[in-house]
């Protein structure tokens, strides 16, 4: 029996895998332009049974006008801060660390945004119910310090604002709220 060269071997494998994989193309672009009919009744029977529902966002563009905002006032006052704006699930939109803001604060401004969201009130609020309930300091990724604003929408959190490195939680709390401010002009 006579044995082909490797690169008949080569050249005849390619060919083949050429073929199988044009054959697959084919098959997924057939399927491709095939009219999807059942997820638009699933559409259709979510939207009828109000199983869906719709929910506001702050646009990226309003959550970098609040954050620059709250730094704005926070260096007015010769604070040296870090400002942080989440959306309603806690997810950080954007972050901005003033010139020389201690490494601690870009964390704690994050936790003090989703805390306000969270909870639906100023962080410096929610420090007085730990009176009440204390373990609720134990929930991850809250920080019940002053510097949490939350940012509403009809009435329901659509997004925090958290500030960290002012001396006081008392003025990291003023500048989340000329960050909240900012969004109503």
């Amino acid at each position: 029996m006579k044995q082909i060269s490797k690169r008949a071997r080569v050249l005849t494998g390619g060919a083949a895998l050429l073929a199988l994989g044009a054959g697959a193309f084919g098959a997924v672009s057939a399927n491709a332009a095939a009219p999807a009919a059942a997820p638009s009744a699933v559409a259709k029977a979510d939207a009828k049974n109000k199983n869906t529902t719709t929910s506001t966002h702050l646009t990226i563009d309003a959550a970098t006008k609040a954050a620059q905002a709250a730094l704005d006032a926070a260096e007015k006052e010769n604070q040296r801060v870090s400002v942080a704006v989440v959306d309603r699930n806690g997810n950080t939109l954007v972050t901005l660390r003033g010139d020389g803001a201690g490494p601690q604060s870009y964390e704690s401004a994050e936790k003090k945004a989703y805390t306000a969201v969270s909870w639906n009130a100023p962080t410096t609020e929610l420090v007085k119910r730990l009176e009440q309930a204390p373990n609720l300091k134990d929930i991850p990724g809250t920080l019940f310090l002053g510097g949490g604003a939350p940012v509403t929408a009809k009435n329901a959190p659509v997004a925090g604002i958290g500030v960290a490195g002012a001396p006081s939680g008392d003025l990291d709390q003023k500048f989340a709220q000329a960050g909240v401010d900012a969004l109503a002009k």
